[in-house]
């Protein structure tokens, strides 16, 4: 026995205790050594042989004892009795190879490990014939790593990992732990420090604010192959796309996962959305961040139910044919001590350059994208929730901020990259990577970019230049389209453009529309409380945007509230205004959107071409004066049109003369302006006839009635 390995388990700093303890070959036989500090005595068991005392080696609790004649591998147990007279028995957890194989920890090293998440973190296993849990977790420079628990009263000194060399691994099986079991990483730093850690991959966590991780079991049946198979055989391109974005928290507060499952799935399907997005739903420790600072990557949070009841939720919301997006955030992550901030002791996921590796605005850390171990560990992260969660896409949040060096900086508190340019290539790499890799296993999906700038080929393929998403966040007409509708209709003359500007660009990338949650927080007031004039003419303005959200070229996105006319901006401390619905005018607008979905849905010139421009025709752009614009979607093959016509002013226009590519009847498909939605009810009693002469291009035209402050759907008849 090497007095040094004694020295160094017995402070905590031994980096390989399996050296030291557990059965080893001695001359004659087998010395068995366990460390259990606070013993007053320690028996080895063996079946058919009568037990053996250990001997105490080194007052700190180390117990010895050789066994002639024996040879390994050897089979027994230990019990372990304390001064209050407690007993102990337990399998010896230096007894076991390591649970990491060596393809695992090259594809580690590499940054490569696709499914990380099978390998670190915490897994249920059973190792010659005994049941535990494997613990790995990767910390590089870490002087030494501990697991600590509720089965072993949280002490350090009891479960001592081994580091798998140069790896930055660290492994222990420790036999008799069961699923459901709380547990932290203590890690032991280079400056002698001790910090515990909730495990960076763990499944579960504790509710906050309690901060440990749980070892989790997988007990879902999942019952939706039929859906994803579909998704697998789906191009959601040029599929209809309409989100319901939701806060799990303040959409119905008090709902457990499983409570959502029933009422959110049967509310998101009355209304006719395709697909929900959460708000992001990984463990987070401040409740207010509304999930934006992520503590626990692949862990739904446990403020709502268990991982497997999160489950139930994905897969309730597929049986009714609903897909589920998650809001995902590898941009930044909180500085809270338990959680990644230092984790080894070290900038570990944190990039450790001051001027890249805290983020100015949130007072958050900054991923370090050129750690080929940090790339891997956020890119496992978003197959593990397509794979194993079933989720149907992410939408990746903040990614301005991570493309660029100067986001948010002055000058003189960046340095440009190697190209002489703004650019953060590490963040552009990480983020192509992510994208082909998910893309390549999980067919299907939506991946979309929250993304306010200029940045090229943002939803183009990696081939080609671009990032790889499916999808980005059309931030510029989102932002164009609530600043006219919030100006009074009598100067929205000189600011038509803001309505057409958009169609110069509309398809550069793969846009959504989103009229999301940062519209309507902090002080920006609700959708209904932006528009202008009385209380009518409000909720005919937000009408109107709907109706003209929903035609436009781009897939669509609507935060909740929004479908009902909620009044108040949102908070997260409170649930919607769901008494509103007693109200004819709220009901109104809902049924609008409820019908909006199902016009949008059964007719695919509003979906099919969404990012050709061969799909979209202005009928109308240059009536600034009036208020009016018209414009004309198509479908793939050409077959089927629609004119969607807006009258943004408060005017009821009689005789107004419309351009259309086709002759004879046209029907209103929908009129935001209809008393069923809290309109005036004006109209064309229905139909419209398209004869000679052409105008405006178009070799038909129609007289037509505008309502005022309303969006007309017109279709062919019989199309």
């Amino acid at each position: 026995m090497n007095e040094r390995d004694v020295e160094l388990l017995v402070a905590g700093e031994h980096p390989e205790p399996h050296r030291l303890l557990g059965a080893h070959p001695t001359k004659g036989g087998v010395v068995v050594r366990v460390y259990r500090p606070t013993a007053d005595e320690v028996l080895l068991l063996r079946a058919g042989v009568p037990p053996v005392e250990l001997a105490l080696v080194h007052p700190d609790g180390l117990f010895e004892v050789e066994l002639a004649r024996a040879t390994l591998p050897l089979t027994y147990t230990l019990r372990a009795t304390y001064p209050d007279g407690a007993a102990h028995a337990f399998a010896d957890a230096y007894s076991f190879l390591p649970t990491v194989g060596e393809l695992d920890l090259h594809l580690i090293g590499e940054g490569r490990h696709e499914r990380l998440w099978d390998v670190l973190g915490a897994h249920e296993r059973t190792v010659d014939g005994v049941a535990g849990i494997a613990f790995a977790v990767w910390a590089p420079s870490a002087l030494a790593v501990a697991v600590v628990g509720d089965f072993n009263l949280w002490d350090g000194r009891l479960h001592p990992l081994r580091t798998l060399g140069a790896s930055g691994v660290w492994e222990l099986f420790v036999p008799g732990v069961e699923a459901g079991a709380l547990y932290k990483f203590e890690i032991r730093g280079r400056d002698h420090t001790v910090q515990p850690k909730a495990d960076p991959l763990a499944r579960a966590a504790e509710l906050p604010s309690r901060t440990a991780s749980v070892v989790d079991r997988d007990t879902h049946a999942w019952q939706d192959a039929g859906w994803l198979a579909r998704r697998a055989a789906g191009h959601p391109w040029d599929e209809p796309v309409s989100i319901y974005e939701v806060h799990l928290g303040s959409w119905r507060p008090g709902l457990s996962y499983r409570e959502l499952a029933e009422q959110l799935t049967a509310y998101v399907v009355e209304l006719g959305f395709t697909h929900v997005e959460l708000m992001p739903v990984m463990e987070h420790p401040y409740a207010p961040s509304w999930g934006y600072q992520v503590s626990g990557y692949y862990a739904p949070t446990s403020r709502f139910g268990s991982p497997d009841e999160f489950r139930f939720l994905v897969d309730a919301l597929h049986a009714a044919d609903i897909g589920v997006l998650l809001d995902w955030v590898p941009a930044h992550f909180p500085k809270d001590a338990f959680a990644l901030a230092r984790f080894d002791g070290t900038a570990l996921y944190e990039h450790a350059d001051p001027g890249r590796g805290e983020h100015p605005d949130w007072g958050t850390l900054i991923f370090n994208y050129g750690r080929a171990e940090v790339r891997n560990f956020l890119v496992a992260n978003a197959v593990y929730w397509l794979e194993e969660q079933h989720v149907d896409g992410l939408r990746v949040d903040a990614v301005a901020s991570m493309l660029y060096l100067d986001y948010s900086r002055k000058e003189g508190e960046w340095l440009p990259n190697p190209q002489g340019g703004r650019e953060d290539l590490e963040a552009v790499a990480f983020l192509r990577e992510l994208n082909e890799v998910t893309h390549r296993r999980v067919p299907g999906i939506v991946m979309a970019a929250e993304e306010s700038t200029s940045f090229p080929g943002v939803s183009h393929p990696t081939d080609q230049g671009g990032l790889g998403f499916g999808f980005k966040w059309n931030m510029g007409w989102m932002h164009d389209t609530l600043e006219y509708f919030a100006r009074e209709p009598v100067h929205r003359r000189h600011h038509h453009h803001e309505l057409t500007f958009g169609l110069v660009y509309a398809f550069s990338e793969n846009f959504i529309l989103p009229l999301s949650h940062d519209e309507v927080v902090h002080g920006k007031r609700s959708l209904l409380g932006k528009m202008p004039g009385d209380r009518w003419q409000q909720l005919a303005n937000l009408r109107a945007l709907y109706g003209h959200l929903w035609a436009h070229p781009g897939k669509k996105l609507l935060f909740m509230g929004g479908e009902f006319a909620q009044n108040e901006e949102w908070s997260a401390e409170r649930g919607l205004d769901w008494h509103l619905l007693e109200s004819g005018e709220h009901r109104g607008v809902q049924q609008l959107v409820r019908d909006l979905n199902r016009a949008y849905r059964g007719e695919p010139a509003l979906f099919e071409r969404d990012f050709d421009p061969a799909g979209f025709q202005w009928l109308e752009m240059d009536d600034g004066d009036g208020n009016v614009l018209a414009y004309l979607r198509r479908s793939a093959d050409g077959s089927r049109v629609l004119a969607c016509v807006c009258n943004l002013s408060p005017v009821v226009r009689e005789g107004y003369r419309l351009g259309l590519p086709r002759s004879g009847r046209w029907c209103e498909l929908l009129n935001t302006d209809a008393a069923d939605y809290g309109g005036s009810g004006v109209g064309n009693r229905g139909a419209i006839d398209a004869v000679l002469p052409e105008w405006r291009g178009q070799p038909h035209s129609a007289t037509i009635t505008l309502p005022p402050l309303a969006v007309l759907w017109l279709v062919p008849e019989g199309q």
